[in-house]
This record gives structure tokens, C-alpha cells and sequence, in this order.
């Protein structure tokens, strides 16, 4: 058997990681991680997978979708309630969404506050 490798944690590059995991924490209703501090936040979900949100100086948000400044990754998350509710709940949450959206009735584009783009998908 070859070996296996499982997801442990994702880490996303940004400005302020406090408020990026403040963001993550209300949409996905991850807990805080109890060491996060000014340059490095995380959020743990009850399985254990950690999302982490570390600091950068001159953090240049990517660019969606021409890629100017490459996004690199993007999340996606599927969603429990319908994309119109999930997204309106989001952009309250400070996301943003970008003018262009591919044709699909089954997903969106968003961004977080930081400019990473995140999908959020019914299935």
C-alpha cells in the first residue's frame, strides 16, 4: 500500500490575521485556536482540520479573474442553506463578490476580506 497522506491544515497569507480569522470563524463556525496571536490566527473544526491565517508584509491580495497577482488556492465550502442566503450572509460578513461569475447555477465566487477568492457550492 502506498503511503496516505490526510489534510491537517490549510494556511492563507494576509494582512491582519485576526480579523481574517474573526471572518472564517462567524462563516464556518470554526473555534479560535486557544495560541493565535497578532501574526498568526487559526481556527480548528471538531475533526481536527486547522485553518491558519499568518501575516505578511506588503500582502498584495490576489487578483480574480485575471490573475495579475495569481490567487494561488481557493477554497470552497459547500453550503447548507441556498447560494442566495449563503451569500447574503456572507457579504454581510464582509465578503465580496467580484463583478465576473462563471455560468452555473450550482456555485459562486466570493472573496474574503483579504481579496482570497472562496467559493461556496450546493453539492
Amino acid at each position: 500500500m502506498s503511503p496516505r497522506m490526510e489534510l491537517a491544515a490549510i494556511t492563507l497569507d494576509c494582512p491582519d490575521p485576526q480579523a481574517l480569522a474573526a471572518f472564517y470563524q462567524q462563516a464556518t463556525g470554526f473555534e479560535p485556536h486557544p495560541k493565535s496571536d497578532a501574526d498568526f490566527a487559526g481556527l480548528t473544526r471538531a475533526d481536527g482540520l486547522f485553518i491558519g491565517f499568518q501575516r505578511v508584509a506588503d500582502y498584495r491580495p490576489p487578483s480574480w479573474p485575471d490573475q495579475v497577482v495569481p490567487q494561488q488556492l481557493h477554497l470552497c465550502f459547500k453550503v447548507t442553506e441556498g447560494l442566495d442566503e449563503a451569500e447574503a450572509r456572507l457579504l454581510a460578513l464582509g465578503a465580496g463578490k467580484p463583478d465576473h461569475q462563471a455560468p452555473g447555477e450550482t456555485w459562486r465566487v466570493l472573496t474574503d476580506p483579504a481579496g482570497h477568492p472562496f467559493c461556496i457550492v450546493t453539492r
